[in-house]
């Protein structure tokens, strides 16, 4: 599994619906695990992001599909990064 770092910004319809059922954060955590990937950690944050998401997952291609399923029902703007663990970089960098 790769971990992948994605950060989420609530659109005006995201933040009615999170006031009106706060439980969705779970639900859709659970709807990424039937998509084949695992929400880790999750921390809200303020500041240009609502929510930080540390995502296990087994590859490039099931985060993009997670990333349009989210993005197309209109209630987040989501920015995925691939995270390499440290060690992993710097093991890396000494094999070359």
């Amino acid at each position: 599994m790769a971990t992948y770092i994605m950060l989420s910004t609530l659109t005006d319809e995201g933040r009615k619906t999170l006031k009106e059922r706060p439980e969705r954060l779970q639900e859709v955590n659970r709807e990424l695990e039937a998509m084949g990937a695992r929400v880790t950690q999750q921390f809200a944050v303020l500041g240009g992001y609502d929510f930080v998401n540390i995502i296990d997952a087994p590859d490039n291609e099931t985060v993009a599909r997670i990333s349009v399923e989210l993005g197309a029902r209109g209630t987040v703007q989501l920015t995925t990064l691939a995270a390499i663990p440290v060690e992993a970089f710097t093991q890396m960098l000494k094999s070359r």
